[in-house]
Formats: structure tokens, sequence, C-alpha cells
């Protein structure tokens, strides 16, 4: 079974200071793989606080576009990799804030990052949130991001052995049912 876990929940449900927690008790090197871009004062503001509040000795990989490039330079057994988060990685491809989205490129990207993941000596952590419990969006463009994004988190959550739900704070982990068959 894969030592990988997804780490999924709501806003502010507490998933990046899970996997942080997780991420100290490792006895290895521990890589953080953000996906994040500082596009506008609110994201820069928030991407300032994570690099400030990140514990010492975590190495940290920009990837916005590049996951499973990232994953495959940081592929060690002794090395944790943290995903945060994969929310904003598919905001990057399908929603981008300039452009017009890259849907054969996500979808290439997308299916190496699956291919990929059983193949992975490191033990990764990926943070995503769980967007799909609300209202049905009233744009087409949101229904097809929030819709990318369930199916996303399926299928990580199907190649990786432990799934964490995380509510107001407190997490919720169990083994993941089928992840033999991916």
């Amino acid at each position: 079974m894969s030592a990988h876990e997804l780490i999924i929940g709501g806003q502010r449900s507490g998933k990046s200071r899970r996997a942080e927690k997780l991420a100290l008790a490792w006895p290895g090197r521990v890589v953080v793989v953000a996906t994040a871009l500082a596009l506008d004062a609110e994201m820069r503001a928030r991407i300032a606080h994570h690099r400030a509040t990140r514990p010492v000795g975590f190495e940290t990989l920009e990837a916005p576009l590049a996951l499973s490039t990232a994953l495959q330079q940081s592929d060690d057994a002794n090395t944790l990799v943290v995903v945060d988060c994969l929310t904003l990685w598919l905001v990057n491809w399908l929603m981008p804030m300039s452009g017009a989205p890259d849907t054969a490129g996500w979808r290439s990207e997308r299916a190496a990052l699956l291919d990929l993941l059983p193949r992975l000596k490191s033990r990764v952590l990926f943070v995503s949130n769980e967007v799909g419990w609300g209202v049905s969006p009233l744009g087409r463009e949101v229904r097809d991001y929030v819709d990318e994004l369930g199916r996303l988190n399926q299928d990580v959550a199907r190649r990786c052995g432990q799934l964490t739900l995380m509510v107001a704070g407190q997490a919720w982990t169990r083994p993941v049912e089928d992840a033999s068959d991916a």
C-alpha cells in the first residue's frame, strides 16, 4: 500500500497545519512544494505568512504548474514531500488570473502526476480543499472547476494509502479502501 496521504477539508480547517505536524515528525528531509502564485496583495500576504511560519529546515520548491517535475526532483526514500496545495495548482491551470485556461496542458500534467505517484520513493502528503459540499456555483467555469477538483481529489486519494479529513482543526484519518486499484 502507498505511504502517500491526502489531507482534505474546507478552507481554514487545519489542512496545512496537519501536514506540517506530520512533517515535523519525519526523521529525514522535508520538501514543501508550494503551488500558489502571488498575483495580488492578499495572496502575497498569505504566501508570506506560510513562509514565515514554516519550520526551519524545511526546503521550499515553487511549482505552480509543473508538479510532477517537482516531485521527481525531490524523489528520495528519505524525503517527505508536502504538496500545498492541489486546489491552487488546479486554479493555475484552469482559472488563471491572466490568459485563457490551458486545458491540454492540464490534462497532460494531471496524467503525468497520476502516473508518477505509484512510482515515487518519497512519501507525499497532498493538501487539497473539499469544495463540493456547498451550493452549486452559478457560473459554468466555476462548476467545471469544482467538478474537476472533485475528480482530481478522488484520483489522488486512490493512489494514497491514507485519507485525512480535517474538520474544525480535527483530523479524521482512515486507510483508503481501493488504493490497490490505482
